[in-house]
């Protein structure tokens, strides 16, 4: 069965915030707290009927209007006017002048009307889940795509990195072997080099007898 829904209000940066919820913790989910404002006495259920009736009729949805303002709260709200400070300074005169206002009529306690508030709040919950959802599954592909781009370029940097090992080895295999056949033809001229001056020097003796 759906939960009867309540309306909540809190202030956030420049904004008093206002939504009809089902409990404390549906509205901070909806208002993106990241910590307990109603423990902080930051948020509170809201006995403004304005910001009740506004709420009541669009459930589930974050209603706005300038932080410390007298307006109605609505969807899309513009940023206050005046932000230098001087609310705070005019707070007690617009407490006396909401006082003054004309007091709504009490809700009335209509078990239709609340069920239907309560549907249409799953209902913009289910949407908000839906854009999440749909939020996440592009964050996870565009994740997957850069992960595969990481993956490609390792791989042909590992690619790369064999290709050139295996020419490194060849050459140094390459080097190797000339330097063996370096060393083997320093061996080979050293012996004919030896044999060769050993004939000069026979032939110089035999041509230094032959004058003789």
């Amino acid at each position: 069965m759906a939960r009867k829904l309540k309306a909540y209000q809190t202030s956030l940066g420049f904004f008093d915030l206002a939504i009809a919820a089902p409990s404390m913790k549906a509205a901070l989910a909806a208002w993106g707290a990241d910590s307990n404002l109603f423990h902080q006495g930051a948020a509170k259920q809201s006995d403004d009927p304005d910001a009740i009736s506004a709420t009541m009729a669009a459930p589930g949805i974050v209603l706005r209007r300038p932080v410390g303002s007298e307006g109605p709260f609505k969807e899309q709200a513009e940023l206050p006017t005046d932000i230098s400070g001087e609310h705070g300074t005019n707070r007690a005169s617009r407490n006396s002048v909401r006082r003054k206002r004309q007091k709504h009529p009490e809700r009335v306690n209509d078990q239709a009307a609340d069920r239907r508030a309560a549907l249409l709040f799953e209902k913009e919950q289910k949407r908000r889940e839906r854009e999440r959802a749909k939020e996440e599954a592009v964050q996870r592909k565009e994740r997957e795509r850069r992960q595969r781009a990481v993956d490609e370029a390792h791989g042909a940097l590992e690619t790369a990195r064999r290709k050139h090992e295996k020419n490194a080895a060849e050459i140094q295999a390459q080097i190797e072997a000339l330097e063996e056949r370096s060393r083997a033809e320093g061996a080979r001229w050293d012996k004919e080099k030896s044999k060769l001056e050993a004939a000069v020097r026979r032939a110089r003796a035999y041509g230094l007898r032959k004058r003789m």
